[in-house]
């Protein structure tokens, strides 16, 4: 999900007509040149600063450069701060569907169909003509139900006060996606949408029987040893240690501020429900980006990217996983991710010797992405 104000991500123009800045946004974009990397974390921890000069109420980043781990944090927050990190919920769903192809279970280039039959259909979308491969890399053309101006209106509006507590079941935001038409004919062009990860959480679960959290915590979370990592579900808490989030629920920066902490995020389901820290996002990213998850074959596939817009060349999309070249020449892997009141990132460089995770509990301000430029260049915030 995403904002009027979030212009600096690669689905700006796929997600501008959300309400909030980060409502289960995508990574975001390197914004130019950047100066040579540093060995320390001076401009990581002016870049958080510089966040809360800006208005968030927190900020937190840790980092671990050759093993050596370091924590920086900014008004409100702790090290340790659990939160919801959105859309970096993908990764974990698309490393489930590569380990269930690698087990013989499924192809991802089956269609849709076969595993969801009837589901996607209406106003042009066919479950027929779309692969499982092109959910996970955005190229399904399918609508994301989060561009739906009713669904904006109620979820991340001044609705979202009355209906906070809201159960929606997937299936039910798929029927929002296919009231209306595609974004394009499948395979021929790119374009972000969260049904495409709800709809991967739904062939997880025809393909394994259990619902998808299942798989998440059995696959990944728990071998991983993720102790501060979970899908929630239904659950309208986030358990501590975590700080409070805040959102304006409107592109007007100078809106009142909510307290948006507590919601249900079966809003967001496998495109974006999911609870961590920065410590664990790192341990999973590091452990992917090294192959302790997958198979060299489905490593080869999750790694292998589609261009997004001959707009930002230096981005590409993998299978639920980005790639991006920073302005200081430096390339790094990984997801970022927004949901009420909360954006994240956490990314790592392809040896996994150097990673970064990131959380700022707000979403009408703050700068995520010059976090990660000054973390992986040492580029310093702009004045």
């Amino acid at each position: 999900m995403s904002s009027a104000r979030t212009a600096r991500t690669v689905v700006a123009a796929a997600l501008a007509a959300g309400l909030t800045v980060t409502a289960l946004a995508a990574p975001a974009l390197a914004a130019g040149p950047a100066a040579p990397a540093k060995k320390d974390h001076t401009a990581t921890q002016a870049a958080l600063r510089a966040a809360v000069d800006a208005g968030v109420p927190g900020a937190v980043a840790q980092a671990r450069v050759d093993g050596r781990a370091w924590t920086g944090t900014a008004g409100e927050r702790g090290g340790d701060d659990r939160f919801r990190v959105g859309s970096i919920t993908k990764t974990f769903t698309a490393t489930v569907l590569l380990q269930l192809q690698a087990e013989g279970r499924i192809d991802l280039d089956d269609p849709v169909e076969k595993w969801l039959p009837g589901l996607v259909r209406g106003n042009g979308h066919d479950g027929r003509k779309i692969t499982v491969r092109q959910l996970l890399n955005h190229t399904s053309g399918v609508y994301s139900y989060t561009e739906d101006p009713g669904f904006q209106q109620k979820v991340f509006g001044p609705g979202f006060l009355e209906h906070r507590y809201d159960t929606w079941k997937p299936r039910d935001l798929v029927a929002v996606a296919t009231s209306h038409a595609p974004a394009f004919a499948p395979g021929t062009s790119w374009s972000y949408s969260n049904t495409n990860f709800v709809l991967a959480g739904l062939v997880i679960e025809e393909v394994t029987g259990r619902p998808y959290a299942k798989a998440v915590e059995n696959r990944i979370i728990k071998p991983l040893k993720l102790r501060a990592t979970s899908v929630p579900g239904a659950r309208v808490n986030v358990p501590k240690p975590s700080s409070r989030a805040y959102s304006t629920l409107t592109a007007d920066a100078s809106a009142p501020v909510h307290d948006v902490t507590e919601l249900n995020p079966s809003l967001a389901h496998a495109a974006g429900e999911m609870i961590s820290d920065s410590a664990d996002l790192q341990t999973f990213y590091r452990a992917l980006i090294k192959g302790r998850l997958l198979p060299k074959a489905e490593m080869r596939e999750l790694t292998t990217t589609v261009p997004v817009s001959p707009q930002y060349p230096d981005f590409r999309y993998g299978l639920g996983i980005s790639w991006q070249k920073l302005g200081c020449g430096t390339e790094i892997w990984g997801h970022g991710g927004g949901i009420h009141g909360s954006n994240s990132e956490a990314y790592t460089t392809r040896d996994g010797r150097h990673t970064l995770a990131a959380n700022i509990n707000a979403d009408w301000t703050g700068d995520t992405q010059a976090v990660i430029d000054a973390e992986f260049c040492g580029t310093l915030p702009k004045p």
